[in-house]
């Protein structure tokens, strides 16, 4: 009752820069996105530690890639090493979304995985704002061939929970990890109702091949704008595509181009650009979307 140690423990969860996880407390200590989230509110000193900075195409830069996603798991690793306190939880989110839609290869979460089962850390992987299918697989981490310990999960399956590999984890009194809200049988009932459409409709299967598509299409955009849509990338991660601009203001003032020709599409990050569709968008949509998209970079380049 003194908020002291035995009855408070001093064990911390690691989190990514550029991770976010939400505003609350706990979730709050661990998201590294914005300045202005985190400002005049109180939060855990818990560890950091840093996400790769790819280079894109990624076909083009595999060495430096794989140099730099190297680094990324020797810091994480010595972080762990020599942390004064228990790491209990390492949270990292499968493409980072606010944090500029950063993304990372397999290699680099299969490393996390071999790192946290090495010294006894619970991974939690974020599906808040990446799981309901919108990267042609149910979860996005399953395109990387990991199996986490807790994936949580919100947004998209119209419901908020988690998930997890070993029954332990749950814990004696499971009811205590619910809020008020959290396990409401209506919003089970909601997210039993999404997921069956997704397998009735074939929806993950459409995300998949109209991701491709449109991927192919935002490239052909690309090779057209090379000095002001860098770093295209999602390819083959269904709808998580993103691309950047040189600054954020050139950034914001192509969002408002597109917007006023009827495309409503937002940012993340600095100066990144991100893409989130429904998962009945098709091809035709594709297009559409395709078109707009070009006209802003020649209006923006004019």
């Amino acid at each position: 009752m003194e908020n002291q140690f035995p009855g408070t423990g001093d064990m911390v969860i690691l989190s990514f820069n550029k991770g976010f996880h939400g505003r609350l407390f706990g979730s709050l200590s661990t998201t590294r996105s914005k300045a202005i989230h985190k400002l005049d509110i109180p939060a855990f000193d818990w560890p950091k530690a840093p996400f790769p900075t790819l280079k894109y195409p990624l076909e083009e830069h595999q060495k430096e890639n794989q140099a730099e996603e190297e680094r990324c798991l020797a810091e994480f690793e010595k972080i762990v090493q020599s942390y004064p306190k228990q790491i209990a939880a390492a949270i990292i989110e499968p493409v980072q979304s606010e944090g500029g839609d950063n993304h990372a290869t397999p290699f680099f979460f299969q490393g996390i995985r071999k790192l946290t089962e090495k010294y006894g850390i619970l991974m939690i992987i974020d599906e808040v704002q990446t799981g309901g299918g919108g990267s042609g697989k149910m979860w996005l981490h399953e395109h990387y061939d990991v199996s986490p310990d807790i994936v949580t999960f919100s947004k998209k399956m119209q419901n908020a929970g988690f998930f997890f590999k070993d029954k332990a984890i749950e814990g004696d009194t499971p009811f205590r990890q619910f809020n008020t809200w959290c396990g409401d049988p209506s919003k089970a009932l909601i997210a039993r109702t999404i997921a069956q459409q997704i397998q009735k409709e074939d929806l993950l299967e459409l995300t998949e091949m109209t991701g491709d598509y449109l991927y192919d299409k935002l490239d052909d955009v690309r090779k057209q704008n090379k000095e002001l849509m860098l770093n295209l990338r999602g390819k083959g991660r269904g709808f998580f595509i993103a691309f950047d601009l040189p600054t954020p203001q050139l950034r914001d003032q192509f969002l408002g181009l597109c917007k006023k020709n009827g495309l409503n599409i937002g940012g993340c990050g600095d100066a990144g650009v991100r893409l989130r569709p429904g998962l009945t968008f098709g091809e035709k949509h594709v297009d559409i979307l395709a078109d707009i998209v070009s006209k802003a970079f020649t209006e923006l380049s004019s």
